[in-house]
């Protein structure tokens, strides 16, 4: 029995010696034809307990199954010049029996071609969907405290004049990713968490400037909330295009290998992208990327949405975010927004990266847009330098113009810049230092504004990482009678 029949359900195993039946003897009268089928064809398979069992009787198309695979096999080994192999009694023996068989052969042969037409339909139109499921649990435990007496907004509300209370932050995701093709991807986001930008000293004392922990805001006080829904999906080779209800502009545009992923990496939210390039991060959308092949540019487009009317937060998570006795940018915050994918607010951005080799990216940004009855636009750069395996250079730069805002108009300018350090004391051990400044603008208060962050991220194993940082904040809220901000954050995240 041939393998490429018999085996298709594991119900035999090929034999490629005869010895391997443990129920044919030498002694026995068909041991020899065995043998040579065996050793000079290879068209014999035995069952899983390695026994012949030469004794069941077999069907017709049974035998002419074996007989086909043995003609096979012989074309085969003449087809290869090999035919020396062949001995002319087997010929003449298999010639007699394609003869006898003819009309059992032409059956099975007309069955096989139908079975390999139908194949190759199915793969050309098959709809196969593959869902990988997961997830991930950031947990915190934070605490922070600062100079001086009190601690103000930039219009001189008093923000506290005690230390905040240690806190417990976390925030956990799950992620199911779907692929229909093999090259598109169906994200789907469900996120819950902590009570949000309150919940760190930082955020709690300097909530307007981006020194929040990047990840507490993207809580919604226990809630679960649906933080991605789009799909990807690939035109052509040189060409992605994403669309979707739930997009968040920074998982596509303004990347550094270095100071990206709050959860890996830096976690003051400054420090995660360009601060007044992205006003309006999330909502509905679509993105292009378009590479090339072979060349070393790159060019992505986002252009991000608000929601409905009705769904349209308050001035939280934008620039100037806060209350009422804080720094209001946008006049019109919380009321005055149209919604919908084509109202206020909106966001474009265009990115271009160069990169000339694997060590070196830069890439050139423009951002416009419209929120809450103030439009803007900015020009940035961010670039990314790996030294050599381990140590690696990174930066950010903006300006942009916000006409028309509470505080008239204004020309804010952004930078930050750091270093770090790849498998430090230990294989995926991560060392980094950044230092910033979110928001320059002399009509902001009389100073400015500087973050600092340093953190080690320490690989406990596959899906555990470890990670202690400390940031500190001087002349918070470009206030230079505020003292500094010092905090420290211990980061657990658990991946799956």
């Amino acid at each position: 029995m041939n393998p490429s029949f018999a085996d298709t359900n594991n119900e035999f195993i090929p034999v490629t010696a005869v010895s391997q039946l443990k129920d044919v003897q030498p002694t026995d009268w068909a041991f020899q034809a065995l043998r040579s089928l065996v050793e000079r064809y290879g068209v014999i398979s035995g069952y899983p307990d390695a026994s012949f069992r030469g004794q069941n009787a077999i069907t017709r198309d049974e035998f002419a199954a074996g007989l086909n695979a043995a003609l096979n096999r012989i074309n085969e080994l003449i087809s290869t010049g090999k035919e020396s192999l062949v001995s002319p009694e087997d010929l003449i023996t298999l010639q007699r029996l394609q003869k006898e068989f003819a009309g059992e052969l032409a059956t099975l042969r007309a069955r096989i071609d139908i079975l390999e037409t139908s194949n190759v339909e199915l793969s050309a139109n098959q709809f196969s969907t593959t869902t990988k499921l997961t997830g991930q649990v950031v947990i915190a435990v934070n605490a922070g405290e600062f100079d001086g007496d009190k601690i103000i907004a930039p219009r001189g509300a008093v923000i506290s004049e005690n230390d905040p209370n240690p806190t417990f932050i976390y925030r956990s995701s799950l992620d199911l990713n779907s692929s229909f093709k093999g090259t598109d991807l169906l994200k789907i986001r469900l996120v819950t968490g902590s009570d949000g930008a309150n919940d760190s000293a930082t955020g709690f004392l300097e909530p307007n400037f981006g020194s929040v922990l990047d990840y507490s805001i993207q809580g919604r006080n226990n809630q679960i909330s649906l933080a991605r829904l789009y799909y990807t999906f690939t035109p052509n080779p040189d060409l992605k295009v994403t669309i979707g209800s739930a997009l968040v502009a920074p998982d596509f545009v303004d990347k550094n290998r270095y100071a990206n992923v709050s959860f890996k990496d830096f976690s003051t939210q400054a420090f995660a992208n360009n601060f007044i390039l992205l006003p309006r991060a999330g909502g509905a959308g679509a993105v292009i990327d378009w590479h090339p092949k072979g060349s070393s540019v790159k060019l992505r487009a986002a252009y991000i949405a608000g929601d409905a009317t009705n769904q349209l937060p308050d001035n939280q998570r934008l620039i100037g975010g806060g209350g009422s006795e804080n720094i209001r940018l946008f006049p019109n915050a919380g009321g005055g927004a149209d919604g919908g994918l084509f109202g206020d607010p909106y966001q474009g951005f265009t990115e271009l990266e160069y990169s000339p080799s694997k060590a070196f990216n830069v890439r050139l940004q423009y951002s416009s847009g419209k929120v809450f009855g103030s439009s803007f636009q900015g020009v940035g750069v961010n670039f990314d330098y790996s030294l050599n395996s381990q140590i690696g250079i990174f930066g950010r730069y903006g300006y942009a113009s916000y006409p028309n805002t509470s505080l008239g108009d204004i020309n804010p300018n952004y930078w930050m810049a750091g270093f770090s350090l790849q498998d430090l004391f230990v294989k995926g051990g991560i060392l980094g230092f950044a230092i910033g400044q979110p928001f320059i603008e002399s009509a902001v208060g009389n100073s400015t504004q500087t973050n600092y962050e340093i953190f080690y991220n320490l690989p406990v194993n596959d899906n555990i990482r470890l990670t202690p940082l400390l940031q500190i904040v001087t002349n918070p809220s470009n206030q230079d009678d505020n003292g500094r901000i010092i905090s420290g954050t211990l980061r657990t995240v658990f991946s799956f």
